[in-house]
């Protein structure tokens, strides 16, 4: 798996942390000095977190399970979109709907509804609708779109959450926690980390940090997907081997039956002829 480039990290401006009165005191380890009032990462410990969350990414992709990805910030909401669809995962990038996880059949349900007004769309069910009532149906499912299309897929819990700025995602972080749902998240110096499971030192403000980071994650959450179709395809051959195996072993064994009744016919009249003789 390629390793992330401390010198890609540097140019990113991943280093840079928040004023130095804003910063929360448990971000402690990860700062290594103070500049001009602001805290710099150090981004030696960013490097070896980032490969570490990587690591794990990549086992919960290999295992087929999905990977909840989460931003709300404007400047991050293109980036994890892009990313997140590149590997096939949902994503929340406008605002996080309260209960998502905890009261997760109610998510599913809003998410039905709007395939069920895609389906009386298209079977003409919607065609006797006056101008006003179509209006608000097609309102109603632009609405639901916008906040919930992302997740269309996620017809389970997630197995993972990979949250940008936990401080400002803290309900989706509070949610994750109450149901023991592992979070993944980039830190700032501003932020309290005591609730994340895989933590990433880091920028999470600036566009260049954040992409860089998730080009990372992603590449390994891709290798775990191709790793895992080539197991898939394997299991598959091997059971295919096996199936010709046994269709090629089934005319010997029904050869077999005749011969082996064969031999045993002489030895079943010798029996009944010293059976007869007895009586």
């Amino acid at each position: 798996m390629a390793r992330t480039n401390f010198d890609q990290l540097l140019q990113a401006g991943c280093h840079f942390g928040h004023l130095k009165r804003k910063w929360n005191p448990a971000m402690a380890p990860y700062i290594y000095t103070e500049r001009n009032g602001i805290h710099i990462i150090d981004l030696h410990k960013t490097v070896a977190k980032i490969d570490e969350a990587a690591d794990a990414l990549k086992q919960i992709a290999k295992s087929g399970k999905k990977i909840l990805f989460v931003a709300t910030k404007k400047q991050t909401k293109e980036i994890i979109a892009e990313k997140a669809q590149s590997v096939g995962m949902p994503y929340v990038i406008e605002r996080w709907p309260g209960g998502m996880l905890t009261n997760f059949p109610t998510i599913r349900k809003a998410v039905k509804k709007m395939a069920n007004i895609d389906k009386l769309m298209q079977d003409g069910t919607y065609a006797n609708l006056s101008k006003r009532e179509l209006l608000q149906v097609t309102r109603q499912r632009a609405k639901l779109e916008k906040n919930l299309g992302s997740i269309a897929d996620l017809t389970r819990l997630p197995s993972a959450l990979f949250v940008i700025d936990v401080m400002k995602e803290q309900i989706a972080v509070r949610e994750a926690n109450r149901l023991g749902i592992p979070v993944f998240g980039i830190v700032d110096t501003n932020s309290d980390p005591k609730n994340i499971d895989f933590v990433i030192p880091a920028n999470d403000d600036a566009k260049d940090s954040v992409e860089v980071i998730l080009g990372a994650c992603c590449d390994a959450i891709n290798e775990g997907i191709e790793e895992r179709k080539v197991e898939k395809a394997d299991e598959k051959a091997a059971e295919a081997q096996v199936e010709a195996d046994e269709e090629e072993v089934k005319p010997k064994r029904a050869a077999r039956k005749p011969r082996k009744a064969a031999e045993e016919a002489p030895a079943a009249e010798e029996a009944a002829t010293e059976e007869a003789a007895a009586e």
